[in-house]
């Protein structure tokens, strides 16, 4: 069957219309010709006719098999566009527009936090990400997202994979750069007795990682996985939320400073460990609120005795279940506000009633970004302005930045 691609999908397929509906082609891009095998509404053996001229070599070699990769074969300009088209589409969709902030992309080799899967092999050890849509395990020695310092502790995590895995489980290995070296935390793996818990603890010493956490217990600490927040260290606690990238972590905090301007008494909601709260509390008082206790105490610790820092407090609590209510937003100028993928319709809503000045918002999920927009805009908030921050490099992934104000009246 032959096809003309119109448009790219959410999750990077192109999209041929046809009179019985859409055809959904993997690896395509709006306006190339194709011919392949249509399977129900996908179309397969896929062969190129005439490509677009958005198409480029993919960088990395194993980009045809790995799964962890979506749109190698698209330029970069043009992937940025199609992401600002995705945010565009979820903003229309609610009757919101806004004007747009230049997109910025992490680069390559410069994500310092995945999940490796592992399992036994009759020879050896088979270790990478699964190939899209399948079980199938692809090794990835040369991959070009992750940083040098994540393949570099391969070998030990082969190590732990020996120890930890059988030919018919698999292990989850989520590691995490470090100042220190790598923080891995294993999941799937083989219960733990005390002479396993020796043989991992080699193995982490051999290859310097700096911790190791084995089905949430903490099996060896050679040192504290530090992380930088601004003048603060913190240590988060095994599997904390971290942004995937540095420097889309600079780039989603330097939005937040513009956003917040010169606010003097901040909120921050969903904090995590301190990635917006600490560098912010360089220039104002910050009251950080995240639910996991863990993550509280270990921004509290970090900011301890940090010179130059104003006034932080913090508050273990569940803005799902319990947001903070209008009146508690008293006196302060500007939120921060970053929540997972399913958004924060609840804490929107007291935030509509509670009117500070400034929201600096903070997503990963477009579609419940501009739901929740929606219920600021309603109340009478003005979004200012809206930024890709694309640290999901070549994913469909978009994570974004954005700015509210309330005019005076």
């Amino acid at each position: 069957m032959r096809v003309t691609i119109d448009r790219l999908g959410q999750h990077g397929d192109g999209i041929a219309i046809s009179e019985a509906g859409p055809i959904y082609a993997p690896g395509l891009l709006p306006g190339e010709v194709a011919e392949g095998d249509l399977d129900g509404d996908t179309l397969g053996n896929i062969r190129i006719l005439s490509p677009s001229s958005d198409r480029v070599k993919p960088p990395c070699s194993h980009a045809k098999a790995c799964g962890g990769c979506l749109m190698q074969h698209a330029g970069d300009a043009f992937v940025a566009d199609w992401k600002q088209d995705i945010l565009r589409v979820a903003l229309s969709g609610q009757g919101l527009s806004a004007p747009f902030l230049e997109t910025v992309t992490s680069a390559a080799q410069s994500r310092r936090r995945a999940t490796i899967t592992g399992r036994k092999t009759k020879t050896g050890v088979l270790m990478g990400f699964h190939s899209r849509g399948t079980d199938t395990l692809i090794p990835v020695p040369n991959c070009q997202l992750l940083h040098p310092d994540l393949i570099a502790g391969f070998p030990g995590l082969e190590g732990l994979v020996k120890l930890g895995s059988t030919r018919t489980t698999e292990i989850q290995m989520t590691i995490t750069r470090s100042a220190s070296g790598l923080d891995v935390s294993v999941t799937g793996g083989k219960r733990l007795d005390a002479a396993m818990r020796m043989d991992l603890a080699r193995v982490i010493e051999a290859h310097s990682f700096a911790r190791l956490t084995w089905s949430g217990e903490t099996v060896a600490l050679r040192a504290p996985p530090q992380q930088g927040f601004g003048r603060a260290n913190v240590t988060p606690p095994p599997g904390a939320f971290l942004q995937a990238t540095a420097d889309g972590e600079a780039s989603l905090l330097r939005a937040v400073k513009l956003a917040v301007g010169p606010a003097r008494r901040i909120v921050d909601l969903f904090a995590g460990c301190g990635t917006f709260a600490l560098p912010l509390a360089e220039a104002a008082e910050v009251h950080a609120v995240e639910s996991e206790a863990p993550m509280m105490a270990a921004l509290e610790k970090g900011a301890r005795g940090i010179e130059g820092l104003k006034k932080v407090t913090v508050a273990a609590r569940d803005l799902f279940r319990r947001p903070l209510e209008p009146d508690e937003f008293k006196g302060f100028d500007a939120v921060v506000i970053d929540p997972p993928r399913a958004g924060a319709e609840a804490q929107m809503k007291c935030l509509a009633i509670a009117r500070v000045p400034v929201i600096a918002a903070v997503s990963c999920n477009p579609i419940t970004f501009a739901r929740d927009a929606k219920i600021l805009v309603d109340a009478g908030y003005r979004l200012d302005w809206v930024q890709v921050i694309d640290q999901f490099r070549w994913s469909s992934h978009v994570e974004l930045a954005a700015k509210f104000s309330m005019p005076k009246s």
